[in-house]
């Protein structure tokens, strides 16, 4: 099976400077246009590995790569899932690629924007493709259930955006928005390694039990297009300068990364 998994993280891992981050990688710049200069709590994750299975369970902005982790190994060719989508932009052009008849609908009120909530039953290959072509535009807030050792849950509402004090950081509150459960297994494992810890994977024990992994942002200059005059869109299209901390507690060890922001 094709692996699509893309997470933004893993993208400014493997690429710390993105050409025109704006215009050509918006499923990475997406990510990063709230934020002023500053330190910032980014996307964590929580893991328990077991005898019979792995336990995943990530803060917001790592949703997408539990989804995908837990579709690729799940058993059944096709999968009842059910959940919801959050964008900003008009997608029906993506749900016709994607030969889905999922309702789009327009939000009311204060909060501008589309939403759907579905139901289907679909193969894990279209899940997969589901992920990959929404992540640029939207959030996929996904949940279906195979047996106890491969199942996902998303919770439904957005949650607020990280605080400048990561010091202050609540890790096991966050951490709640995405449950995933994989079987232990080292096919499994590698999965889980190629794709959120493919900076650590050298330095992990084999025997490890518990292992929390999170991503702070420090973001020192902001570079304004000159090229934009509306202010809304100078925020959206500014390019953030800076460091990105990566941090692994496993059991009674921590390592450190730290790569250049540019996005």
């Amino acid at each position: 099976m094709v692996s699509y998994l893309l997470h933004f993280i893993k993208q400014i891992i493997e690429n710390e400077n993105f050409e025109e981050p704006a215009k050509e990688h918006m499923d990475v710049h997406k990510h990063f246009y709230r934020y002023s200069k500053g330190e910032f709590s980014g996307p964590a994750i929580k893991m328990k590995k077991y005898s019979t299975k792995i336990t995943l369970k990530g803060s917001f902005e790592y949703e997408d790569a539990i989804q995908e982790l837990v579709t690729m190994t799940a058993p059944n060719s096709i999968i009842d899932v059910e959940g919801k989508v959050v964008t900003g932009r008009d997608i029906s052009d993506l749900l016709k690629d994607l030969n889905l008849d999922w309702k789009l609908e327009k939000k009311t009120g204060k909060a501008k924007g589309y939403k759907i909530k579905f139901s289907d039953s679909l193969k894990k290959e279209k899940i997969m493709e589901i992920i990959e072509t929404l992540r640029e535009h939207c959030y996929l807030m996904l949940n279906f259930k195979i047996d106890k050792y491969c199942q996902v849950k998303t919770d439904e509402k957005l949650p607020k955006p990280s605080k400048k004090n990561p010091i202050e950081d609540d890790i096991n509150k966050r951490v709640s928005f995405s449950r995933g459960y994989v079987e232990t297994n080292q096919n499994n494992l590698e999965l889980i390694y190629d794709h959120l810890l493919p900076d650590f994977k050298s330095e992990l024990p084999d025997d490890w039990t518990d292992l929390i992994l999170t991503n702070t942002y420090k973001i020192n200059d902001i570079e304004i297009p000159k090229d934009v005059k509306n202010s809304r869109m100078m925020r959206i299209m500014a390019i953030r300068k800076g460091t990105l901390v990566r941090e692994v507690e496993c059991d009674n060890q921590t390592f450190t990364k730290e790569y250049s922001l540019y996005v």
